[in-house]
């Protein structure tokens, strides 16, 4: 029997083994050939087998298979493992160094956008009575282009973002006069000082407001990424003597990330700030859910804290680090809380506006957020020199 061409499967049994191991045996055996066609047989026979993939439970392709995917994903994992650590690693670096102005401004110009709606609706609710409370709502659409502006350009980070930010600080301080002449006009004064801040203009919200507009303000002081480090030593060497360099001033510190003290400070003032106005806002609500007073115990935490590191490094690095991130994920889970009380409201999201208007603020608890944000800021910053 001459065999023309290989076969792919055994016609008799239908499996691959048979013939790849018993094939040449049988072609001897059955076949009694001249020496020739036995030779052409057992070489066919070799040919079927060098074709036929080899199987079995302990060698298979398909195993050899899995195990090359499984090790080059693992190889993958890997090195996305990898080039995270190195991401994280660089961003610090960068963080501690001073060279973030461009994401810094980004992030004012993101938080004044939110802060114009809510100031918009809220001077809405006063019927816009007076045209100095439309310069919040107009500035902060400013700061807000300026801020996504200087994330792209050098020079509208040093130029264009410090302009804006000092404007919108000045418009912050008429706007916090204002509120509290609002609220000693209201019947009894401050004679009636728990009244009249919980039924009058909300005190804190103009201070609350400038915080994008810090933010932008120390942005503008930094650094951009691709500037190189900066030098940490304080003496140089003239004619091998050590000449001391004079003592850096906060515009050198800011630049070069030295000013941990001086951020902890606006963290302790912020969150003083967004706790006094999420105490008196929630005790309108009676404290209806118990998540209400997670703002109200976690802002102390982030005043003490903020203090403290003005008198220990560790504090930062450890204390204050947990308190901003407890105030980011408390801020997070208000902001839910808030869109889901709008929504529930007669009409729900079909009454957007009005429900907006007349509901829970939605962004206040953003605002409690900014807090945590700086005081996370400030952890990660070096200390004044």
């Amino acid at each position: 029997m001459r065999v023309s061409s290989p076969v792919r499967r055994c016609s008799v049994c239908g499996l691959h083994d048979f013939c790849v191991f018993i094939g040449p045996i049988l072609v001897v055996l059955m076949h009694r050939s001249p020496k020739s066609n036995q030779n052409r047989a057992s070489q066919t026979a070799v040919s079927i087998r060098r074709e036929l993939p080899i199987t079995g439970f302990w060698r298979s392709a398909p195993v050899r298979k899995r195990y090359s995917r499984a090790s080059e994903n693992r190889s993958l994992v890997s090195n996305i493992a990898d080039a995270i650590e190195r991401g994280v690693k660089e961003t610090d670096v960068r963080i501690r160094e001073g060279r973030f102005q461009g994401w810094l401004g980004l992030v004012a110009g993101l938080s004044s956008g939110l802060t114009g709606l809510e100031v918009g609706y809220l001077h809405y609710r006063g019927s816009y009575s007076r045209r100095v409370m439309y310069t919040p709502v107009m500035l902060s659409a400013v700061l807000a282009g300026t801020g996504v502006w200087s994330f792209f350009n050098r020079w509208a980070a040093k130029r264009v973002l410090p302009v804006a930010s000092i404007l919108t600080l000045v418009d912050a301080a008429v706007g916090q006069y204002f509120h509290i002449r609002g609220i000693q006009r209201k019947p009894g004064g401050w004679r009636l000082p728990v009244t009249n801040i919980m039924m009058g203009p909300p005190i804190f919200a103009p201070l609350l407001f400038s915080t994008s507009a810090y933010l932008g303000l120390v942005a503008s002081f930094l650094r951009r990424a691709d500037d190189p480090p900066s030098e940490e030593s304080t003496t140089t060497r003239w004619f091998h003597l050590p000449v001391r360099r004079r003592q850096p001033g906060l515009v050198e510190e800011i630049s070069s990330g030295h000013f941990q003290k001086h951020l902890a400070a606006v963290t302790a003032i912020s969150a003083l700030c967004s706790g006094t106005e999420a105490l008196y806002s929630h005790y309108k609500n009676n404290f209806r859910y118990k998540v209400q007073w997670t703002p109200v115990i976690v802002a102390p935490a982030l005043v003490v804290t903020g203090l403290g590191t003005l008198a220990s490094a560790r504090i930062g690095r450890t204390w204050l680090r947990g308190a901003s991130i407890t105030a980011i994920l408390s801020g997070a889970v208000g902001f839910c809380y808030h869109a889901r009380g709008i929504s529930r409201r007669p009409g729900g999201y079909r009454m957007l506006s009005y429900n907006i208007l007349h509901g829970p603020p939605i962004l206040a608890p953003l605002l409690f957020a900014a807090a945590g944000f700086t005081g996370l800021l400030a952890s990660l910053m070096r200390r004044e020199v």
